[in-house]
């Protein structure tokens, strides 16, 4: 993991977006630039929290222990934050781990830091809350889909779910991000094989199309009312 300390920054991150301008002089001065190869994990779960990143370019997956398997909490990409799920009044410990799945460089400032710029910026502090909010309101149908639903309308709402977060709106139906079969399946919380049979199907009935690891959605309405099924 190579950090630097760099003032170059276009100010897209969540951060930069919602603090006052005049602010961005103190973030150039207290943050880290972080090159990162794929496959390198930055925060690891369980680890005394040190601060807060920002993702630059690349993607990242944050993810934890689930039973002997890995779970996916979410995906970021350019602009998002990562490792707010440590910042508390009486957190001490990351409850997440945090990997790069491609090449990636991020912006990271300590959590003293942060925390000055929450009290000192309450545009910034009211966004992060919706966004805390947002966040939760997915988290959670995540859960409730896992206990409900069958593979097949997991992965249709997860798609949809996605390609709102991370399309370029080419409408080619891209899903915006590439991942591999395991990663969508720790997403999800089934098996690889679960994963490989219904992208088969879903292909196989028009719902899809793949291109190597890309997935582009050929059948939006109907993976729509996959997603919304309630009682299969």
């Amino acid at each position: 993991m190579k950090l630097t300390k760099s003032k170059s920054c276009d100010y897209s991150c969540f951060m930069c977006r919602h603090v006052e301008q005049e602010w961005r002089n103190q973030i150039d001065n207290n943050k880290q630039v972080i090159k990162l190869k794929r496959g390198e994990r930055f925060i690891e779960e369980g680890g005394a929290v040190r601060g807060v990143y920002f993702v630059q370019s690349g993607l990242v997956k944050v993810h934890r222990r689930w039973g002997d398997k890995e779970m996916i909490v979410r995906f970021a990409k350019n602009g998002a934050i990562v490792g707010h799920r440590g910042v508390g009044a009486t957190q001490d410990d990351y409850p997440i781990s945090a990997t790069a799945l491609e090449p990636t460089v991020l912006c990271f400032v300590d959590i003293a830091f942060f925390m000055s710029t929450l009290r000192f910026n309450t545009n910034f502090t009211y966004q992060l809350l919706l966004f805390f909010a947002d966040e939760l309101q997915v988290s959670e149908q995540k859960m409730s889909n896992m206990l409900r639903l069958p593979v097949k309308n997991r992965l249709a709402w997860s798609l949809v779910l996605l390609y709102k977060m991370f399309s370029t709106g080419d409408g080619d139906g891209y899903l915006g991000i590439t991942l591999s079969k395991t990663d969508l399946a720790a997403y999800l919380g089934t098996t690889y094989e679960s994963i490989y049979r219904v992208l088969v199907e879903f292909t196989e009935t028009g719902l899809l199309r793949l291109e190597g690891k890309k997935i582009f959605l050929a059948n939006m309405p109907a993976l729509n009312v996959l997603a919304l099924q309630k009682n299969p």
